[in-house]
């Protein structure tokens, strides 16, 4: 990263590696980044012209080289921890013509009938595009294991499923990034009861959630327990302390503009003449 207010690249320190313990994490802290909420607000709008040049160089190379990578960006969180903001104000800042943003809910009668990843491999991003999944296969581990919707053997066969269809991903060329949003549980309770004193917020509210908070250790137990078995170098997992909804969107924004700068994408060259096509353009 070139911004000077980070003191260290995003993809290094919010990476899980070895050792990597959830309880360890501050959901407070804002790793890397030494400026403050109104500094973290001016450099997400300052690198959004950045990302949006990459996406656009990204899609615009895919046009002519079928071949061309993909980007999917894996949100995962506990309720109300900031993954509509992150499509709203990282996402949001690109075109959407090259986006495609899958939100998975409840899975469907037809989708229940066949295995967890049937529905999940169809919406996977085509070359040129950024993919982004609210939620996603992640929930098949981690509700499914909490709620005990699934006996614990086809957990653990999940698991294995997962990690090869991601490899099977990277190998055609899709770029993941896991990303899981990290609050903690007094401050998912702040949000929750904005929501409720909102009349405007009332829609987002969900007296499920509530429910869920009660199993919070359980989530978290879960949550630890996907990290250790698919962070893996091709589709590694990164933990975003998201109590700061600033820091969580400069992180993710930051973790995108990564991979795609590693990807490097490049304008097509024009398959045309086009110092003629400037002489025909002014005889008109």
């Amino acid at each position: 990263m070139t911004d000077a207010h980070w003191t260290a690249s995003p993809s290094t320190l919010l990476r899980v590696g070895p050792g990597f313990g959830l309880a360890d994490v501050d959901p407070a802290s804002t790793p890397g980044y030494d400026g403050d909420k109104k500094a973290g607000q001016a450099d997400l709008a300052a690198a959004a012209e950045r990302f949006d040049q990459l996406q656009e160089r990204l899609y615009a190379q895919s046009r002519t080289q079928p071949d061309s990578p993909s980007v999917l960006l894996v949100l995962q969180a506990m309720d109300s921890a900031g993954k509509g903001g992150i499509v709203r104000h990282v996402i949001g800042a690109t075109d959407p013509q090259g986006v495609h943003l899958k939100a998975f809910k409840k899975p469907t009668a037809e989708e229940s009938a066949h295995d967890f990843l049937w529905r999940i491999e169809k919406e996977v991003p085509e070359p040129g595009y950024i993919g982004v999944f609210d939620r996603s296969h992640y929930e098949d581990v981690l509700i499914g294991r909490v709620r005990q919707l699934a006996p614990a053997e086809e957990i653990e066969r999940r698991y294995g499923a997962i990690v090869d269809f991601e490899e099977q991903m990277a190998r055609r060329g899709v770029h993941i990034v896991k990303v899981m949003l990290h609050i903690s549980g007094d401050e998912q309770k702040s949000r929750l009861a904005e929501r409720l004193d909102r009349p405007d917020k009332h829609w987002k509210y969900n007296p499920g959630d509530v429910d869920e908070r009660e199993l919070w250790p359980a989530y978290m137990e879960a949550y630890q327990s996907v990290f250790e078995r698919t962070s893996t170098d091709r589709a590694p997992w990164f933990v975003v302390p998201a109590n700061a909804k600033w820091y969580a969107r400069l992180a993710v924004q930051a973790l995108l503009i990564d991979v795609l700068e590693r990807i490097n994408p490049q304008w097509p060259v024009a398959d045309f003449d086009v110092e003629a096509e400037k002489a025909r353009l002014a005889a008109t």
